[in-house]
């Protein structure tokens, strides 16, 4: 049986409201949108479920391409069980499809963790994995951030495809730091394969560009676990807002970047070029208290993760809240929720099928009242 959602306020493909029925067929699918005032499709949807959303937004359900953990749980933990439940926490805030990613670990536990996304549930229940994000290893030790300098090695290609089979061929993002030796090879050879993304990096700007010129085409977490954006060497940061195919993520959680420098990055990039991310950690949706991250004790207070000495460990909020906060930043609303759905699936090359409501889509979708509350989560 499918569903009819009627009178909503329909966040559209375009990035701009209208109002609007959606039509969604007995596979979950977009199959039409029409004008309110139009029925020509209620013939064939006669035993349909009808669901008024008038006076409320209809969005595509969030995606975000780098969560590591939530519920107590840790993608590193390598525990397909743990993996539900942090799908299914996730559906529960509005962020229907999700990269869970890797940390900086050694190959056989980099193996394993390939193998536990076998066997998650793709149902209503459950936030869809549609790749991997793979951070580490191929970072520089100068900006490792919380990731553990022991694992940390030069980009290689032979690992790189070994680990992408055991996943079954779904690792959508890695993360490179461009300086390290052999780096300029893997992005040759492998950037019509998988996006690379540029992070916990001390690449200038030359080397960054350079990179970018090479295939590289996002940049993980902007700001964070880089080198310092610099008027005389402006780095990756400057180096991705002069070319028009990168992407960026930002952490929007309150912590990791200023409410200003989130307005400045809409500004410099566009509503096009950027994506929301939470980064979340195992500490994500359970008290305070003490959690896990990349074999590494944290410690959760409010909206910090951090380690023993202070470092940030990742966040503890979730995408659909980062969202908000980037809202209640003055980041248009629209624009926001572009960050949130539109650009991240398409950044992965899945534009057509999530992250969007258009006919032949996946009929993720929230509704939300004004306040930007979940009403229900189809």
């Amino acid at each position: 049986m499918g569903k009819v959602i009627k009178n909503g306020i329909i966040f559209g493909s375009d990035g701009i409201f209208a109002e609007r029925n959606i039509y969604i067929n007995d596979h979950n699918k977009i199959f039409k949108l029409t004008h309110p005032l139009v029925a020509d499709s209620d013939s064939l949807f006669s035993d349909a479920e009808i669901i008024d959303a008038q006076s409320q937004y209809v969005i595509p359900g969030l995606c975000d391409i780098h969560i590591h953990g939530a519920k107590g749980h840790d993608f590193c933990d390598a525990d397909t069980n743990g993996l539900t439940e942090i799908a299914e926490y996730l559906h529960e805030n509005g962020v229907t499809s999700f990269c869970p990613s890797t940390c900086t670990l050694p190959e056989d536990r980099l193996a394993e963790i390939m193998k536990s996304l076998n066997g998650v549930p793709d149902d209503s229940s459950h936030s869809r994995i549609v790749g991997v994000n793979m951070e580490g290893p191929f970072i520089n030790k100068d900006e490792k951030g919380c990731h553990d300098e022991e694992f940390i090695q030069a980009p290689n290609i032979a690992l790189f495809n070994k680990l992408n089979a055991l996943s079954g061929n779904r690792i959508k993002l890695i993360n490179v730091a461009p300086e390290m030796k052999g780096a300029a090879k893997f992005i040759e050879t492998l950037h019509s394969k998988v996006n690379i993304s540029l992070g916990h990096s001390h690449a200038n700007y030359n080397q960054a560009t350079t990179a970018f010129i090479a295939g590289a085409n996002h940049v993980t977490h902007v700001f964070n676990g880089m080198y310092t954006f610099h008027h005389r060497d402006p780095g990756i940061v400057g180096a991705a807002c002069d070319d028009p195919k990168v992407m960026i993520e930002i952490i929007c959680d309150g912590v990791h970047v200023h409410p200003s420098v989130v307005r400045m990055i809409f500004a410099m990039f566009g509503d096009d070029r950027v994506i929301l991310v939470s980064d979340s950690t195992s500490g994500t949706g359970m008290p305070d208290g003490q959690y896990h991250f990349n074999n590494q004790v944290t410690t959760k207070k409010g909206k910090h993760s951090t380690l023993k000495d202070g470092t940030i460990a990742g966040s503890v909020t979730n995408l659909f809240s980062c969202m908000k906060n980037a809202i209640s930043y003055g980041i248009p609303i629209e624009s926001a929720i572009k960050a949130a759905t539109i650009n991240p699936a398409k950044s992965i090359g899945m534009g057509d099928l999530i992250g969007t409501i258009k006919p032949g889509a996946e009929a993720d979708l929230l509704i939300l009242d004004k306040q930007f509350n979940i009403v229900r989560i189809l």
